[in-house]
């Protein structure tokens, strides 16, 4: 199994190379190791500015290309079991001007895990994004809550459980709080 990031912004240049600190972290976390070539196919576009991909790759005076990313992607997917690839931004996140990570999510055409805030203001933004992916026909598997800051989990966090199970009519996977261990989830 190997990861992808497709698109890193806010990456940090390490031995003259831009890194993708997700992505780097998250293969420490695993304790895995890759060649430099498979990393390049891991993040094919790493951008300094903690900015929008299109925001980003204009400021570093490129522009993303969903094929060079498909191409990427099917190397990786050629030498491994399975690639899991990590969007960035957001389902309607633009990734140049006139494609978004909708588009690259349809061209992939792989099964979709939606990561979203448990808190206030989930609810428009997780049905909007579970809405949009079935209307692509993207098959979505389900949806993760991730609590990224602290603060207390409660009445309005148990009911978005709800809610988005019932009116996404999807399962809602898991629920990370703030500061729990990652390994193992379940």
């Amino acid at each position: 199994m190997a990861p992808m990031k497709p698109v890193q912004t806010g990456c940090r240049l390490r031995n003259g190379v831009l890194r993708a600190p997700d992505l780097v972290e998250s293969l420490k976390a695993a304790g895995l190791r890759f060649s430099a070539t498979e990393m390049a196919d891991m993040a094919p576009y790493c951008f300094r500015p903690a900015c929008s991909p299109h925001l980003a790759a204009a400021l570093a005076g490129e522009r993303i290309s969903l094929r060079h990313i498909e191409l990427a992607f099917r190397r990786l997917n050629r030498r491994y079991d399975g690639v899991i690839v990590e969007g960035a931004g957001g389902v309607m996140a633009p990734l140049n001007p006139k494609e978004t990570m909708l588009d690259l999510m349809s061209r992939l055409r792989l099964p979709v895990v939606l990561v979203a805030r448990p808190g206030l203001g989930t609810l428009n933004h997780t049905l909007l994004s579970l809405r949009a992916m079935k209307a692509a026909g993207l098959e979505v598997l389900g949806v993760v809550l991730n609590q990224s800051s602290p603060g207390q989990w409660g009445r309005i966090e148990d009911d978005n459980c709800r809610t988005i199970e019932r009116m996404g009519n999807v399962n809602v996977l898991a629920c990370i709080r703030y500061g729990a261990p990652l390994f193992p989830l379940w």
